[in-house]
């Protein structure tokens, strides 16, 4: 294992979960696009940091990254953080191995296990378009839906017939005015109702940033590092991805 610099930098995985300009107002980090399998193998490398902040992962063009990249992380001394959406679900699979999730989202996932992974997902634009999100995710629908039933705004018979509605839609057609009109509800009824939505991965996004330096000093100290082996599964499929395995075992500072 590589001891990691306490002075080391944060590395934050973020798309289309908050924007750029806000996250950069709460952290200072170095921040990357979404996470797919092998960028963290490979951040790792180019900027030794202490901690790495997973919001937002890639799943459809490219592999999801893997439970054993983290793994591999955290042995090498980093402290593994996870919220909001990629992150949350990571998190919550790997908390007894010293990731630490942080927000509502990851500790739901956390209880209820068989929580369905596209729950956080969205449907988001190009990488130079910022990974500008096009759809709502689920776990956002609903805290709103939940959220308008309490200010009774709805009923919470209506609440049901909404929830409904959002979990027939796949993530990538899942938007309010989609749920509203599969519902019934007026068009005219759309623009009112966003300015009442709940942004709980956003929330939780920001809870991480605030909370990553003190977290990621806690682990350093704690030196919590689980046992990491490589398998020839994980290894051929970073050879699959067109990544040098030779980094799993050469890092250094």
């Amino acid at each position: 294992m590589a001891e990691t610099k306490v002075d080391g930098p944060i590395l934050v995985f973020l798309g289309p979960t908050l924007r750029l300009a806000e996250a950069e107002s709460v952290l200072d980090a170095i921040y990357l696009q979404p996470a797919a399998q092998g960028d963290m193998l490979l951040a790792a490398h180019a900027f030794r940091p202490r901690a790495m902040v997973l919001i937002d992962g890639q799943f459809e063009d490219r592999p999801a990254v893997r439970h054993k990249e983290i793994l591999w992380a955290m042995a090498q001394g980093i402290a593994v953080i996870g919220a909001a959406s990629m992150g949350a679900l990571r998190a919550a699979e790997l908390n007894a191995f010293g990731m630490v999730g942080v927000g509502l989202i990851y500790r739901w996932y956390r209880r209820w296990q068989l929580a369905p992974d596209d729950a956080v997902a969205v449907h988001s634009g190009p990488a130079e378009l910022g990974f500008l999100p096009l759809t709502d995710s689920l776990i956002d629908l609903q805290r709103t839906f939940s959220a308008w039933m309490r200010k009774r705004r709805i009923t919470p018979i209506e609440r049901d017939e909404l929830t409904k509605a959002a979990r027939s839609l796949n993530f990538r057609e899942r938007t309010l005015a989609a749920v509203l009109g599969r519902a019934g509800w007026p068009p005219e009824t759309v623009h009112a109702l966003r300015l009442e939505m709940v942004g709980q991965k956003r929330r939780d996004a920001i809870a991480a940033l605030q909370s990553a330096p003190a977290l990621a000093h806690e682990a350093y100290a704690a030196r919590r590092i689980p046992e990491w082996v490589a398998t020839n599964t994980f290894l051929r499929d970073l050879e699959a991805g067109g990544i040098d395995i030779k980094l799993v075992n050469t890092y250094k500072l």
